[in-house]
């Protein structure tokens, strides 16, 4: 074999070995991120245009108090923590990007690493997360809630 001939061998191998190695990069770094957004009962999907200004969420009255509803295809998850008082806070988790799944007892959970929310503030409250989900606007009127 020329010297040509075993560099241009030589460059293939890498060429393999670098191919190989980013698309498993890659596997695993969509294994550890985020939901395809199908969930159980809390994740309702209403209509709206997909985290569009305007799209209208969901009735008052489908937000339990204490608890909360995740709105996968527009990325918030809507809270009641006290009676009539609706807050929203970005769906993402902010450790390693998962979406968060439900609201129970006033607790935003992702499930991802068992991080954990105060569905009135967003803060961390438990798990590796460090910074609070970031809040997002939405109005509320005549029974509606509806991201702004």
């Amino acid at each position: 074999m020329s010297t040509a001939q075993g560099r241009q061998t030589l460059l293939e191998r890498r060429t393999v070995v670098l191919a190989v190695g980013a698309a498993g990069a890659a596997a695993a770094l969509t294994a550890c991120g985020g939901s395809d957004g199908s969930g159980g009962a809390e994740s309702v999907e209403q209509p709206g245009s997909g985290g569009a200004g305007g799209a209208v969420l969901a009735k008052t009255a489908d937000i339990p108090e204490g608890g909360g509803v995740v709105f996968a295809a527009q990325k918030v998850v809507v809270t009641q923590p006290t009676a009539g008082q609706f807050k929203a806070f970005s769906a993402t988790c902010t450790h390693q990007g998962c979406a968060v799944k439900d609201v129970t007892d006033n607790v935003i959970t992702c499930p991802c690493h068992n991080s954990t929310f105060d569905a009135a503030t967003g803060s961390p409250t438990a798990g590796p997360a460090t910074q609070p989900l970031p809040a997002r606007e939405i109005s509320v009127e005549g029974g509606s809630i509806t991201l702004a």
